[in-house]
């Protein structure tokens, strides 16, 4: 699904492409909304169009909620750097400012899977928020494709906090396709979005919360990635990791037991350092 998506968002930007690079022309707001939708789909409401990317939303059916779409381009870093640096828990307690707590709770060395605890500041007066997610990630060689997708879970070991608000509905897929090859610059990426951060505040003020900080938080993290490239700083190789080909509960291991493995032989969800 997140490739074909993918594609279909690279046959829209190449409808969209105007006679120069970096030019794009607009269509009718009405056709344009219909074009971003797959055939069957709610459109899209453009809310930013800006150099590098473009930001959709549409409303979600039963909720005051919305559902984000970003569609974006890089040329100067390369996807295995862009991609690394967003998996790498311990580089983005660097970067990004906004982090109060970010580890890894559990990993199954089947799939590569990860549970996450995530706590983030939230604008003054709001409460911090946490969240507890699973991730998995998936490098697709013979497509040209790398995906990461996330979603809200209950984890026994992460109990909710009273000082943070527990975010219980979070979705998120980021879908890259390199311009050439996973280790040269350039590539385009797709972001879809979407969480209830329970707040007490109407849709529109959410919609610019969330609209006003997805892109400074991309920026971020093309900065970090720039940086990371420029001054070799070391970030895990997520793209090293081969996860087993069957799964089973042998796989599933507690990051404690993970760690504590000393025979010396690499299981195949260990990672390497690029």
């Amino acid at each position: 699904r997140s490739a074909q998506e993918m594609k279909h968002m690279e046959n829209i930007s190449s409808l969209l492409q105007g006679s120069s690079p970096g030019e794009y022309q607009r269509l009718d707001p009405k056709l344009e909304r219909e074009a971003v939708a797959a055939p069957g789909e709610q459109p899209w409401e453009m809310i930013m169009d800006k150099k590098h990317f473009k930001l959709w939303r549409r409303p979600i059916e039963g909720t005051h909620l919305y559902q984000y779409r970003v569609f974006g381009s890089y040329t100067d870093v390369t996807p295995r750097q862009f991609f690394n640096v967003q998996l790498d828990t311990e580089y983005r307690k660097k970067w990004d400012s906004l982090v109060i707590k970010l580890d890894v709770i559990e990993r199954d060395l089947a799939t590569g899977s990860e549970v996450i605890h995530w706590v983030t500041h939230f604008p003054y007066p709001m409460y911090s928020r946490d969240y507890v997610y699973v991730r998995r990630y998936s490098v697709d060689k013979e497509n040209n494709l790398m995906v990461l997708v996330s979603r809200a879970v209950e984890h026994p070991s992460v109990p909710e906090d009273p000082e943070y608000v527990r975010v219980r509905t979070y979705e998120s897929q980021m879908v890259i396709r390199p311009h050439k090859t996973f280790d040269e610059n350039g590539f385009d990426y797709l972001l879809t979005y979407s969480d209830n951060p329970q707040t007490v505040f109407p849709r529109y003020c959410v919609s610019w919360m969330v609209s006003s900080g997805m892109p400074d938080f991309l920026e971020k993290l093309h900065t970090a990635a720039l940086k990371a490239k420029k001054m070799e700083i070391e970030v895990r190789d997520y793209m090293s990791a081969k996860p087993l080909e069957s799964g089973g509960s042998e796989g599933k291991a507690t990051m404690a037991a993970a760690e504590h493995k000393s025979d010396g032989t690499r299981s195949p969800a260990q990672l390497e350092y690029a």
